[in-house]
């Protein structure tokens, strides 16, 4: 029944935009973008944070006005000394998600001893702000990094786009090691699997395809996380699920290809999600 509903209502949607479109289209336009930039979900109240991220320290950062939130958890002390080399872990979560999500991944994450932090990507989480993009979510990235220097980046979803983003536009990064989780590649993808949802017109579709290309300055068909990787030099584990059914798995063996020094793994039944026991053992294996 909530399937049949959100048919209709983004079908609702979509026509009412293309309407628009005739008789307005520079506001056609931006409330298309602005819906395709909206999560509508994943966003927290301080005062409800899951128990997960109030027992980690928080740390504010602000990016073009707009200020987001680190969770950090420290290595357990032993006496006067850490159990780390001080090396810093970082997890960047995906579309309609917030911190919280790395809860089980953390359990496997936490006995390694390093220093690890999560981070709301923009308009998630307890991030200010109303629109999500990856070079926004990348300059989050960027500003952790700089401070904190993590040697392992951690992304899933469109958080792993968002870490291959960060890579292209920052060569000399402190980052050796990055795991990408059910990672979309093609920004095209993305955006024509967003216009077919809403059976959007052509006026609307070439009209937000020329404003991506003004605001991102990139070309679309060079908008990909898979081209970006063929100059990485880091190391990378690259797992998609055979069933992931919001982020195929073409795009996970696009990372791999292209990735010269990659590990690429195919799990069976965990969907898009990726939470999984033995995932996680080869993810710590892997750090």
């Amino acid at each position: 029944m909530q399937k049949i509903q959100l048919f209709i209502l983004t079908k609702s949607i979509g026509a009412y935009l293309n309407l628009m479109s005739y008789v307005n289209p520079e506001n056609a336009k931006m409330k298309a973008y602005r819906l395709f930039t909206q999560p509508r979900k994943g966003q927290l109240k301080k005062e409800e944070l899951p128990k997960i991220l109030r027992n980690a320290t928080i740390e504010t950062f602000e990016y073009n006005n707009e200020k987001f939130p680190a969770y950090i958890w420290e290595p357990t002390k032993t006496g006067q000394h850490t159990t780390n080399n001080q090396e810093t872990i970082l997890l960047i979560h995906g579309w309609e998600s917030n911190a919280s999500r790395w809860k089980k991944l953390l359990q496997h994450l936490k006995p390694l001893g390093k220093t690890i932090i999560a981070l709301d990507g923009p308009a998630h989480g307890l991030s200010e702000g109303t629109e999500f993009g990856t070079p926004k979510y990348a300059e989050f990235i960027n500003l952790v990094v700089q401070k904190y220097q993590p040697k392992t980046l951690i992304g899933h979803s469109i958080g792993g786009a968002a870490i291959s983003y960060y890579l292209n536009k920052n060569k000399n990064t402190p980052v050796e090691k990055v795991i990408m989780l059910g990672a979309p590649s093609d920004f095209r993808i993305v955006s024509d699997n967003f216009i077919n949802m809403l059976s959007l017109n052509k006026r609307v579709k070439s009209q937000l395809e020329d404003y991506f290309v003004q605001k991102f300055q990139i070309d679309l068909d060079d908008f990909s996380g898979h081209k970006f990787a063929q100059n990485f030099t880091q190391k990378a584990l690259i797992a998609h699920d055979l069933e992931d059914d919001v982020v195929l798995i073409d795009e996970g063996r696009k990372y791999a290809k292209a990735w010269k020094n990659s590990i690429f793994i195919e799990t069976t039944g965990l969907g898009h999600s990726m939470h999984d026991t033995e995932l996680y053992q080869k993810i710590t294996h892997f750090i």
